[in-house]
């Protein structure tokens, strides 16, 4: 996402039941994004590169749809869904293109 550590703090005020429903997943997908991207940079072709961006943008969406429900059962301030759904937005755009330059360099090996 944006910022994991924004999503950790939004999640924060969720119901305690949710410790392990919604919240855990959220926070889970989350962390999956820059996790699968720090992965992928460490492997040694394109197309395994490729491979973990495309996982971590899953995850992106998978926060995304979260992110959502949270809004719509109201434990999730407008204002604070709007900001993590830009940055959202702005995170999946960098991994669109960083998948496109993975996999040109690797059409022209």
């Amino acid at each position: 996402m944006g910022s994991t550590r924004e999503v950790y703090k939004a999640s924060a005020g969720f119901p305690a039941e949710e410790r392990f429903g919604l919240t855990a997943q959220l926070r889970r997908a989350a962390v999956s994004v820059p996790s699968n991207v720090a992965e992928g940079a460490g492997r040694s072709t394109h197309a395994e590169t490729v491979r973990f961006l495309e996982i971590a943008y899953g995850s992106l969406m998978e926060a995304v749809c979260q992110l959502r429900l949270a809004s719509d059962l109201g434990w999730l301030p407008p204002d604070d869904h709007e900001s993590l759904r830009q940055d959202a937005e702005e995170v999946a755009r960098m991994l669109s293109g960083l998948r496109a330059t993975r996999q040109q360099e690797s059409a022209n090996r």
